[in-house]
């Protein structure tokens, strides 16, 4: 029986094995098969690994992907934006899928709350059929119903994967939130998710980002998306210092939005007090469980805050992010971010640097036939 390796998760705090999956025989009617053509490393990812949200074993890591058609079900002609599709041609996806027809999907329209909602490379296990349901892999099994965009051929496959997840994650977050023209906005975080909701706060009219975070190599890719203000976590330690900093740079208010990217929660504290009086915090970077942490919720009151939560993403974020992505080559290089490349036997390697902060953007290269 044809196979394709897979670098799996079979235990939480473990290396990831190298295994042989079965490749299917057929397609169910509404299915895609794909050729992973890159797949990138989320912090996610690392949180899942570290065993911070409960999912069931084994499973293929990998939500951010981007592959080659090999085979097409019965019934799959168009992509979610209606551009025809054939075998061969390049494309990516939504990483979830949802039901469209419970309380949350269509009554509420808040898609990412669906409790029948399940991601690749998250909620699936690989050791049923049909085994191959995430990035880590040399190829991906699209169930029916997932949503397909086909990538333009002047986007490289790069600046698809150097945004990720990140990049729709920002996307949705800010549109729940909000920034105003010529707003001053405080991004929690240098990594992908940080980089991403910079980016998103320029094109949305901020009218300067100051981003907080490290190591320096990340700061320094921040300056590079436009960054007003980069605050070095390595060199400004004192939380009230980094304030003080942060009122001078604001006129002596604080921030009209603040943008959580970390995924600490001792940053959400430090964070509420970096925001204006009657100003907005989101919460971005808690996809996972990292623990609780006490705060006085008198800070809410006494600024008179707006706090936000925002959850993954919709089909309609990945189609705008492709759009941003291709327009915005030179302003945001996404592609850019793209700092390592491994094949699949050196995914513990890709994981250890990527919780380590060493790299900007880790991704799998699988050497498929």
């Amino acid at each position: 029986m044809p196979s394709a390796r897979a670098s799996v998760l079979t235990a939480f705090n473990a290396p990831l094995e190298l295994r042989d999956l079965p490749l299917p025989d057929k397609l169910e009617a509404g299915a895609v098969l794909v050729r992973t053509e890159m797949a990138g490393i989320c912090g996610t990812d690392v949180h899942l690994w570290k065993g911070q949200l409960p999912i069931a074993l084994p499973v293929i890591l990998g939500h951010e992907t981007v592959g080659r058609i090999e085979r097409l079900g019965a019934g799959v002609d168009r992509d979610w934006s209606g551009r025809p599709l054939a075998v061969g041609d390049r494309i990516t996806w939504n990483s979830a899928i949802s039901c469209g027809a419970c309380y949350h999907c269509s009554e509420k329209k808040q898609p990412t709350r669906c409790a029948q909602r399940r991601a690749y490379g998250i909620g699936h296990r690989c050791d049923q059929p049909p085994y191959l349901l995430g990035g880590y892999a040399e190829y991906h099994y699209l169930s029916p119903r997932t949503t397909i965009f086909k990538l333009p051929a002047d986007l490289p496959t790069e600046s698809v994967i150097g945004a990720g997840c990140a990049l729709i994650t920002a996307i949705h977050g800010v549109e729940r939130t909000g920034i105003a023209w010529r707003d001053n906005v405080v991004v929690q975080g240098a990594g992908p998710v940080g980089i991403a909701a910079l980016a998103v706060a320029k094109s949305a009219g901020a009218g300067q980002v100051i981003v907080i975070g490290g190591p320096r190599h990340r700061l320094d890719m921040a300056l590079r998306f436009g960054a007003d203000h980069v605050i070095d976590l390595d060199d400004v330690r004192d939380p009230a210092e980094r304030l003080k900093r942060v009122r001078e740079l604001t006129g002596g208010y604080g921030a009209d939005v603040v943008l959580e990217c970390v995924g600490i929660p001792q940053a959400v504290v430090e964070g509420m007090e970096l925001c204006r009086d009657g100003g907005k915090y989101l919460v971005l970077g808690h996809y996972c469980d990292a623990g609780p942490v006490s705060f006085n919720p008198h800070v809410i009151t006494r600024k008179q805050l707006q706090v936000f939560g925002s959850w993954s993403s919709e089909p309609r974020h990945l189609k705008q992010a492709i759009e941003f992505l291709r327009a915005n080559q030179e302003r945001f290089p996404f592609h850019e971010m793209v700092s390592h490349r491994f094949t699949l036997d050196r995914a513990n390697e890709a994981l250890a640097m990527t919780a380590g902060w060493q790299v900007a953007k880790c991704v799998f290269v699988p050497s498929a036939p």
